[in-house]
């Protein structure tokens, strides 16, 4: 890293495609971000050029690094817009990424309102997993198991004639790892504390940027948010002793990165 030391654990209040234009390849060890998509986000003036940056996002991410895009679509006459599938074809067919996972983000407690009576409301996300080449780091999320299969398991083997036997396995702990489709309460107190953060319009819950921080990435690595919004993902990669690097285009959004981050700091001191 050459002027990236200078940028490290800091935001940056600039253009995400000309500040990663600056930064040398191969650097970043994990990227947590959500764009704005179609025109759901009214986002001060912002030109998005999504193919620019996905292109920047490979150059910068190192091999076996992770790509976590959080996105949506919108919906016009009643159909959603298919603009997420394009993105994720994009990072795989022009840009080299492999598709790890395409996972749900699912929101709890929402209320959306039924945009028509011909269609169900739409209540989830997806969080696209790309990875430049096999994946470094994965450190799955596990869950308490139900009481049924706290004891054993049953496991499925395919004989040789083509039959399933199923043989009873001891479980050696509680746990499993968790499932690709992720539930978060939202609103509130549940989304964060931080009352701050909700002068940004679309703030996901801190517990996800967490999940996947700790999913695809350790300890010292180089975590990267290049539309930064209110700090979520930096906040949670400073509490999970990662470094990372910020950039938000909004100065606004830039103040309330820094305060949360900031406080967050005070409150991890008094502890």
């Amino acid at each position: 890293m050459n002027g990236e030391n200078k940028m490290l654990n800091k935001i940056i209040n600039g253009d995400c495609l000309e500040v990663m234009k600056t930064f040398d390849s191969e650097i970043i060890d994990l990227t947590v971000t959500s764009p704005p998509y179609d025109d759901l986000r009214k986002y001060k003036g912002y030109s998005f050029d999504f193919e620019g940056i996905a292109k920047e996002l490979y150059r910068i991410t190192k091999v076996g690094g992770v790509v976590v895009w959080v996105v949506g679509d919108a919906t016009k006459n009643f159909c959603e817009s298919l603009t997420s599938f394009k993105q994720a074809i994009f990072f795989v067919e022009e840009c080299g990424f492999n598709l790890l996972d395409t996972m749900i983000y699912a929101k709890k407690n929402y209320a959306p309102a039924y945009p028509s009576m011909r269609r169900y409301a739409q209540t989830f996300e997806y969080m696209y997993v790309f990875s430049k080449g096999k994946p470094k780091t994965f450190n799955p999320i596990q869950t308490e198991k139900s009481q049924r299969f706290s004891q054993s398991e049953s496991c499925g083997f395919r004989q040789k004639d083509g039959t399933i036997k199923r043989k009873k396995i001891k479980s050696l702990n509680n746990l499993k790892n968790e499932c690709n489709v992720w539930s978060y309460a939202v609103g509130g107190a549940n989304t964060t504390k931080d009352k701050i953060a909700f002068g940004h319009p679309a703030i996901f819950p801190e517990q996800l940027a967490k999940d996947h921080i700790k999913s695809w990435s350790n300890e010292g690595d180089l975590i990267l948010d290049p539309m930064a919004g209110s700090g979520t993902t930096l906040k949670m990669a400073k509490e999970l002793n990662r470094n990372y690097i910020g950039i938000e285009m909004s100065s606004e959004y830039c103040k309330i990165s820094e305060e949360r981050i900031k406080n967050h700091k005070i409150q991890g001191e008094m502890l």
